[in-house]
């Protein structure tokens, strides 16, 4: 695989309390996606945080692995459909942590038996970055998949 860099730029106007930023994808595939500390931890009022992109990085990282071994295991998928939690909570001596990702996947694939289906999630999940990463950060990743 290719060496992949990419980025995004942050905004951030205020103090952290009453303050807002705004994240603009490097690609232009968003722009000015607003976030603020409130929205953060209370009510999210149409805005983003960090913890809803990084539930989004690890449940598109999860989707297309799992399309990847589905595809070589001969059944390609017609759809999948993925939700992606963070859970984030505070975690003695450490202040707030990401402590899981909960990754639940619905499957349309011909020739898929769940025992199939369970086998090529484990790949996935063992080739997804994201997967990786969080693990080696000391948060737990559960997954679950079930044949639509």
């Amino acid at each position: 695989m290719p060496h992949i860099e990419r980025a995004a730029e942050i905004a951030w106007d205020g103090n952290v309390a009453r303050g807002e930023g705004h994240i603009t994808a490097g690609t232009g595939a968003f722009s000015q996606l607003p976030f603020s500390l409130p929205t953060r931890i209370g009510q999210a009022e149409g805005k983003t945080s960090p913890e809803e992109l990084l539930a989004a990085a690890h449940g598109g990282c999860i989707t297309m692995s799992l399309a990847s071994e589905l595809t070589s295991a001969g059944t390609p998928p017609g759809h999948l459909d993925v939700t992606c939690t963070i859970h984030m909570d505070e975690v003695e001596g450490q202040g707030h942590q990401i402590v899981a990702s909960h990754v639940e996947a619905v499957v349309s694939a011909d020739g898929v038996d769940d025992a199939a289906l369970q086998a090529a999630l484990a790949k996935a999940d063992e080739g997804c970055p994201f997967s990786q990463l969080l693990k080696r950060a000391g948060a737990t990743v559960e997954l679950s998949a079930r044949l639509a």
